[in-house]
Parts: structure tokens; C-alpha cells; sequence
């Protein structure tokens, strides 16, 4: 199993070679192969690891692989460890499978670009961060990655600085990046305090240590651990963009299309997902942190929904997406639905790249038009663009039997079963917000009449770099969803069954509802595909033939259009309460004051005093020799002064 600390090196070593020789290579089909290999390679052996994990007994399957000792230092010592078993596991597959074929895409999607290589760098810089938060077997290590992949999507969202950003109180994309890493870095904060406070308690920040002396340790509802795990949690909604922190997602679609297919559908946004789920024992011990879990996942998930409804630019929709879905991601999280919400991870990575690609394919064959209003017809010009982009629209609205209806229902069916009618019905109204924005994107994009200016726009499907990896996770998106069907359908749950052991000393801390309820289940299932073929159907009405329909809609009621259209006024009230505020009192007071006054004055008057007193005694230096005859004469008298003194008393 040593070999499987492997998985990460490739990715560093891309890193290193497209990085730092890539302009030399001179091609970019060598860069671009030189990358994606890197990835393929860590998913070769990633999968060998799987194979080698499923043939030990369940209790087995959590394997350390220690590569050196990283801090040693009185009681604290933390090693570079990476930790297999069955989440970690199927975290990897998911970063180095979809990872490798974004990177193809990627080939086809930067040809062209000045700064060709320098992309490729960041992407394989970023998967290596992304293994090292996802294996790492301590705290510590899984910071630095957690760190890491908030310094590659910084370099990846603003890779294009010099191009213009359409973004609130943003005028470069540079800003987006800026955005995007001083937004988490205020979470980040949170997981930093949260890791002292466990170092404090325990004496380590390994995982498999903390899980299993936490019972022992807190009784549930402790304090402690109810700090410990909101201030977690308060890093979970910077990475994975959940209310107050989720407004740094949507702008940070300033980045190349395969950047938000890789950072903000299939990896860096479940990082947040991912730690919970790591730390599963630690959040069921405290009720008041899985309520406050999943207040905010159904509010971002509504919120983040209505929103999606009025956007415009085809990557923003899908951005408002990511962020509901996630917010559904928590919502399991937070009612102790653990397998569902990492189910949902799975599903959603597959679909929601799919998405995201095929919109780059689309700004690609519209020569870098996103904006859905000017597009319309594309179907016969995108062919293979628009049937895997169908899949993935139908995956994500919950139809069956595609993935998403799976993941989506086992998430509504432990919102009623866990929590409560009403939590399932906000989950519901968001479900069809989802379908409805979904269906108008594509109806906007591919149907209906042509919106083009067809004398400068010429339509054109993407190159097979590019929709190779459409057509495969197209089929993923179809049937990915078979590995989580439900047990009322009577038949084997394999990803329950795989990530059982992971979750089961929080299912035992954590209250269970039994019982039979396969008619509700099933009702429950009915109602919400329903709902979502509603909110097709309701899209398909009013878009198919263009937006004047929606336009009348939106004029008779403009207060909650524009409601929806500044998206709440959330960056404004931010940058009205907090932004500004902070910028004045560091411009007028910290800096003008404190910074020019104080620091700048106490600095500048010792140099004038010392100057000052530098005049005074350099009028002593004469140059009559007679004078300083007289000075040492003087200074002679004072010491035999202090030397004879002491005799006289």
C-alpha cells in the first residue's frame, strides 16, 4: 500500500515540470499531455488502492501510509500522512477521474492562449492540494491542502488579470480572484481556532485518534465541542460557499470554464462536504451545530435557487446552481444523512462538470458569447454539445433514472424522515427552482429561434478533446446514480454499504427514526418528481419562444424581479456594512493616523532628536586642541571623583 503516496506526487511533479519548463517545451499538445498524465496516472493507482481496500474485511479498510515526520516539537509532532479508507478513497476518485478529464478538455478549450503552460501548472497544482486535504490523516495536513486550493483557485480564477469582469464593485477579473481569497480566508479562520481548541483537548490533531476518544471526552451537547464544530463549520461555508460567506463563488466565474468545472462542481467547493464527513463524530455530538448545518444548507439552497432563476450569463446560472446544490449537500449533512449528502457529492460532480464543460463548449463555438439572451438554436450547430448538456440538465432537475433524482430524493426523503415536513417542502420549492433554471438555459441556449448576429457569430461544434469528455460524463451523470439506489426499492445500496463503517459511530450517537415507510417514501418520490417536471414544463412554456413572455412576467411583478436580479442586495449590504467601513477606518485611521502619525512620527522624530542631539555635540569637535586637553582633564577629575568617593564615606 506504500505506493499509494503516489497518488499526490504525480501532480506536484506536473506541477513542477509544466511550471517550470512548459515555455521551453514549445508545444502545446507535449504541455497539455504532460499534465494530464500526471492525473491519469494518480487515478490509475487510486483505483488499484480501491481495489486493494475492497478485497480487506470493512474493518480493514482504514490504512495510514506515514512518509515523514513533519513537526516534532515537546507533545506536538504531526507527520505528512496519508489516510485510505472509504470516504478518502472516494474523494480521490472523484478529484483525479473528473480532474484527468478536465484537463483533456482543457487541451482543446486554452489552445491558442499566450500563457498556455502557466494554466496547465495551476490545474495540476491545485489537484496535488486537493489529495493532500482529502488524504491527509491529521488536521494539520489537511490545512495546508485546505490552504493550498485557496491559492490555486486564487491563481486560476484570476488567471485572465488583464480581462474585464462584470461583478459587483469588480471591475477585473483579478478582483474576482482577490474576492474570492480574502472571503475564505475568514473562514479559514475558523478551522484555525477549531484546531487549537482540539490540540488543547486532546494533545493531537489526528483524525482517527480525535474520532475515537471524543465520546469519552464530550457527552452530547457540550460546549466545547459545540464551538469546535460551528467554528468548522464556519470554515465549511467559505470553501463550499454557504450563507453568510457564498457570495465569492459567483464571481469567481471570471476564471476559464474548465477552471469552474474543476473547482466549482467537482472538488474544491465540497471541501467543506468533505471535512464534516471526516468529523462526523465530532458534529453529531453537538445537536445545536447539525441544526445550525442544516438551517443554513436549506437557506442557501433556496436563496442560491431564486437567484438562478433571473441570471443571464450561462456560467453564472450554473455558478447560482453549485451553490444551491451544495446547500442541499448540507442539509443531508446536518440531519444525519452523512452517505447521502457524500452521495450527492458524487452525483453532482458528474452532472455539474458535464454542465459546466458544455457551457464552455458552447462559449467556445460562440466565440466567447455567455450571454443566454444572445444565443438560442444551437442545437443543430452543437449537436454532441446539446444532448450531453440534455443529460446533465435532466440529471440536475431530479429526473428518473438519472443520478440526480437518486441523490437529490434521499436527500428530501431524510429532510421529512430526520427533520420535518417543512424542511422537506423548502427543499422541494428549491428542487423546482432548480429544474425551471435548468430548463430555461437550455431552452434559451439551444431552442427556439436564433438571437445571434449571425454575420459575426458562427456557431460551430467543439473539437472531440472537448467532447470526449462530454460523452463520458454524460453516461456518468445517466447512471452514476445506480450506486446509491434506495433500500425502498429493495435492492443493494452499494455506497451506503461501502461508506458504512465512516458514519457509524456518529449513526450510533445519533437519534434514528425506524419504521416501516415504503408508501411514504414512495408518495414523497412521486410529489417531487412531479414538481420537477413542473418546473420544466413551466420553463418550457414561457422560453420557447424567446423572452417576451418572461419579460411581461418580470415588468407585472418588478419589485420581486429586481429583488432577485441584484441578488438580494447581499454584496451591497456587504459592501455597505462591512467593506466599506473597514476600507475608511483603515485609510483615515489606521493608516493616516496610527500608520502616518504615530508609527511614521515616533520613527522620524528619534532620527530628528538624535540629529538634533548629533548638532549639538558635534559643535564639541573643534578642532583646538586645547579644548579637548580641557575635556580630558575634566574627565580625569570625574573618575578619581568616583573612585575615591566610596573611601570617604
Amino acid at each position: 500500500m506504500n505506493y499509494a503516496a503516489l497518488i499526490p506526487l504525480f501532480p506536484l511533479v506536473g506541477f513542477l515540470i509544466t511550471g517550470l519548463f512548459g515555455k521551453k517545451l514549445k508545444s502545446e499538445k507535449l504541455v497539455g499531455t504532460i499534465a494530464s498524465a500526471a492525473i491519469l496516472a494518480s487515478f490509475a493507482i487510486a483505483v488499484s488502492v480501491f481495489m486493494g481496500l475492497m478485497a480487506r474485511p470493512a474493518e480493514e479498510r482504514s490504512v495510514v501510509v506515514p512518509i515523514y515526520s513533519w513537526i516534532a516539537t515537546g507533545s506536538f509532532s504531526v507527520d505528512i500522512a496519508y489516510q485510505f479508507d472509504q470516504l478518502s478513497i472516494l474523494f480521490t476518485l472523484i478529484i483525479t477521474g473528473i480532474g484527468f478529464l478536465i484537463h483533456v478538455y482543457s487541451i482543446g478549450y486554452m489552445h491558442g492562449d499566450k500563457s498556455f503552460p502557466r494554466f496547465f501548472a495551476y490545474l495540476n497544482l491545485f489537484v496535488f492540494m486537493m489529495l493532500n486535504l482529502v488524504l491527509s490523516s491529521n488536521f494539520l495536513l489537511t490545512f495546508l491542502g485546505w490552504e493550498g486550493v485557496g491559492l490555486a483557485s486564487y491563481l486560476l480564477i484570476g488567471f485572465w488579470y488583464d480581462r474585464k469582469f462584470d461583478g459587483t464593485n469588480i471591475t477585473w477579473t483579478g478582483d474576482a480572484a482577490k474576492k474570492a481569497f480574502i472571503v475564505n480566508r475568514i473562514g479559514d479562520f475558523g478551522v484555525l481556532i477549531a484546531m487549537f481548541m482540539l490540540f488543547n483537548l486532546f494533545g493531537t490533531l489526528d483524525y482517527s485518534t480525535i474520532n475515537a476518544m471524543a465520546p469519552q471526552r464530550f457527552v452530547v451537547g457540550d460546549t466545547a465541542v459545540t464551538i469546535i464544530t460551528l467554528l468548522l463549520f464556519l470554515g465549511c461555508t467559505g470553501k463550499s460557499a454557504q450563507i453568510p460567506l457564498g457570495v465569492w463563488l459567483p464571481d469567481a466565474m471570471a476564471g476559464p470554464t474548465p477552471v469552474s468545472a474543476l473547482i466549482h462542481a467537482a472538488t474544491m467547493v465540497t471541501s467543506g462536504i468533505f471535512l464534516i464527513a471526516r468529523t462526523n463524530v465530532l458534529f453529531a455530538l453537538s445537536p445545536t451545530t447539525m441544526t445550525v448545518v442544516t438551517i443554513i444548507g436549506i437557506a442557501t439552497a433556496l436563496i442560491a435557487g431564486t437567484i438562478g432563476i433571473v441570471q443571464n450569463d450561462i456560467k453564472k446560472v450554473l455558478a447560482y446552481s453549485t451553490v444551491s446544490q451544495l446547500g442541499f449537500m448540507f442539509v443531508a449533512l446536518g440531519v444525519g444523512a452523512f452517505t447521502a449528502g457524500v452521495f450527492h457529492v458524487m452525483t453532482h460532480a458528474f452532472f455539474k462538470a458535464l454542465l459546466f464543460l458544455g457551457s464552455g463548449s458552447v462559449i467556445h463555438g460562440m466565440h466567447e458569447e455567455q450571454d443566454i439572451q444572445k444565443m438560442g438554436g444551437l442545437k443543430k450547430y452543437m449537436p454532441v454539445t446539446y444532448k450531453t448538456f440534455l443529460i446533465g440538465t435532466l440529471a440536475i432537475s431530479g429526473i428518473f433514472p438519472l443520478s440526480g433524482f437518486f441523490s437529490k430524493d434521499e436527500i428530501l426523503w431524510f429532510a421529512w424522515l430526520n427533520g420535518s415536513p417543512l424542511l422537506w417542502g423548502i427543499g422541494a420549492v428549491a428542487a423546482f427552482c432548480t429544474a425551471f433554471y435548468m430548463w430555461r438555459l437550455t431552452t434559451l441556449t439551444f431552442h427556439g429561434e436564433e438571437r445571434f448576429d449571425h454575420h459575426h457569430v458562427h456557431p460551430h461544434e467543439s473539437p472531440a478533446s472537448m467532447t470526449v469528455p462530454l460523452i463520458i460524463l454524460a453516461v456518468l451523470s445517466a447512471v452514476g446514480g445506480f450506486l446509491g439506489i434506495p433500500h425502498v426499492f429493495h435492492m443493494p445500496n452499494l455506497l451506503e454499504g461501502w461508506l458504512e463503517p465512516i458514519f457509524a459511530k456518529a449513526m450510533a450517537i445519533l437519534p434514528q427514526h425506524h419504521g416501516e415507510h415504503t408508501t411514504l417514501e414512495f408518495t414523497l418520490m412521486a410529489v417531487s418528481t412531479v414538481i420537477a417536471v413542473s418546473g420544466i414544463l413551466l420553463a418550457r412554456n414561457i422560453y420557447k419562444n424567446g423572452t417576451d413572455v418572461a419579460a411581461s412576467i418580470a415588468s407585472r411583478f418588478s419589485g420581486l424581479h429586481k429583488l432577485l436580479w441584484n441578488k438580494y442586495w447581499v454584496d451591497e449590504i456587504y459592501q455597505m456594512a462591512i467593506v466599506s467601513p473597514i476600507f475608511m477606518i483603515s485609510r483615515d485611521f489606521l493608516w493616516k493616523v496610527v500608520d502616518v502619525i504615530l508609527i511614521d512620527g515616533l520613527i522620524n522624530g528619534s532620527a530628528r532628536a538624535v540629529g538634533a542631539g548629533g548638532n549639538i555635540l558635534r559643535r564639541m569637535q573643534s578642532g583646538v586642541a586645547q579644548n579637548y586637553a580641557l575635556l580630558m582633564m575634566l574627565g580625569i577629575i570625574v573618575l578619581i571623583a568616583i573612585a575615591v568617593m566610596p573611601m570617604l564615606r
